[in-house]
């Protein structure tokens, strides 16, 4: 699995069209930075970026206008973990933008005093196995067909 933080191509003059759209900078960055010895690997969703090491989604990268409280370092957890997880990160709470009271993600806030270090402890969690943080996503659903469709079946 490689990593798929891309470097801006050095293409200048007459070819710099052939550089196509530049990207956005991913958010919190030095997040990806402190794991990059796991080779983490990023995809968009929901119009934030999630972090992946190996099979398991570890964090979701959120720098968005709309909802900012919600904006920081999402941790992949389960509900049995908040307890103790909230020893190490006080400032850590539920996402509200998912509009569930608890949620399995729960969010180092970048408003909270202490969200870089926070962060990189978070980092230092995943670069230590530590099973708290990171899930196994689930199979994706195959599409179900609406009842007005109909497969083609040769006679």
């Amino acid at each position: 699995m490689s990593n798929t933080r891309h470097k801006s191509p050095s293409i200048s003059g007459e070819h710099a069209f052939l550089a196509g759209k530049k990207r956005k900078p991913a958010p919190h960055e030095f997040v990806l930075d402190a794991i990059d010895s796991l080779s983490p690997y990023t995809h968009p969703m929901f119009g934030c970026l999630a972090v992946y090491v190996k099979d398991k989604i570890v964090f979701v990268l959120r720098d968005k206008a709309t909802s900012a409280p919600d904006n920081g370092v999402w941790l992949a957890t389960a509900k049995e973990h908040h307890d103790n997880l909230l020893q190490e990160f006080p400032n850590m709470r539920s996402i509200r933008v998912l509009g569930k009271s608890v949620t399995g993600w729960q969010v180092l806030p970048a408003d909270a005093p202490d969200f870089e270090s926070a962060a990189l402890r978070a980092c230092e969690l995943v670069l230590a196995g530590d099973p708290r943080i990171g899930k196994v996503p689930e199979a994706r659903r195959a599409k179900t067909r609406s009842k007005g469709t109909r497969r083609f079946r040769p006679s």
